[in-house]
């Protein structure tokens, strides 16, 4: 798939290549994005060079959220995904990263939206107020709502990146007078590539991308607009404590109910993940997800 080639934004001059990266984690880190597709080790080369020659326009959007996704992403270490990422890809628009404000940002949004129309992939973090025309989120004169009706429309494709955009998570919980929902829902079933989890792993993410920037097409995606790669067995299946007497699941585990690579790709440069640090799984990339088996209740059986 050729691409054209494009100078450096201002956002990829403030971040690319801050701290640096070496060549063997580099090719450490294609290796967890390689595991993380299901692709046998001989593809990291052909992952390495898609991530490094290709550079498609990201435009982040941030609705109703507690930003984690975008600060799980930021501090993943050795290397460093924002190092990776923010150096291959061309981020054109990111309300919580860039250092542009006030019409600044927004004449950069609008920009990025007229030059790449039909060519960025639209990340969008959180959930969307709908109720009374969606004015409980605004920004910038412009509801949540409007902004995503007007991006994402113009966008190759739309990944929600966490719960709250796919499936409207803790912002859309039980008791809302928001009428906060999903990105999907918000507007009227539009199509999206749905990584959720509070927060997700971000090689997930990359992993998505990286099967566009591989293939040309995003990866199968499961009923709820899951990747598959991702999303295709239930935590419990690819847990160590499943069948020993450490096995959480009396605790109100959800794991046997939850379908995530947790226990695969772990956190932290594959060092850990909740069950491993003795924390129930508690159904963060699920729909229902914190009004049944939230942070606060382990009372329900799995």
């Amino acid at each position: 798939m050729e691409e054209e080639k494009r100078a450096p934004s201002s956002l990829d001059l403030d971040f690319s290549g801050r701290k640096g990266v070496s060549r063997r984690d580099f090719l450490k880190y294609c290796g967890l994005v390689t595991a993380a597709l299901g692709l046998d080790s001989t593809f990291i080369p052909k992952v390495a060079q898609a991530l490094t020659a290709a550079r498609p326009p990201i435009v982040w959007l941030n609705f109703a959220s507690c930003t984690g996704c975008t600060e799980s992403f930021l501090r993943s270490s050795n290397p460093l995904v924002s190092d990776i990422i923010l150096g291959t890809l061309s981020v054109e628009y990111h309300e919580s990263l860039m250092a542009a404000s006030g019409d600044a940002a927004t004449s950069r949004l609008k920009n990025a939206l007229t030059q790449y129309a039909g060519q960025f992939i639209c990340v969008c973090e959180g959930a969307i107020p709908t109720a009374d025309n969606g004015i409980y989120g605004m920004i910038g004169n412009k509801t949540m709502l409007q902004i995503a009706e007007e991006v994402c429309s113009k966008a190759k494709a739309v990944i929600c990146l966490g719960s709250c955009a796919s499936f409207g998570g803790m912002p859309a919980s039980a008791g809302n007078q928001t009428g906060t929902t999903s990105v999907h829902a918000a507007l009227g079933g539009f199509p999206t590539i749905n990584i959720s989890g509070c927060p997700p792993n971000p090689v997930n993410l990359v992993a998505t991308i990286t099967n566009y920037l591989l293939t040309g097409t995003f990866p199968e995606l499961d009923s709820l607009g899951r990747p598959v790669f991702a999303y295709g067995n239930t935590v419990h299946s690819g847990c160590s404590r499943v069948g020993t007497t450490t096995c959480l699941k009396p605790y109100g585990c959800r794991g046997t109910l939850t379908y995530n690579n947790c226990p695969t790709v772990k956190f932290n440069e594959a060092a850990s993940w909740p069950v491993q640090a003795d924390a129930p799984c508690y159904g963060c990339s699920m729909p229902d997800f914190f009004d049944k088996g939230s942070f606060y209740d382990y009372s329900g059986s799995s």
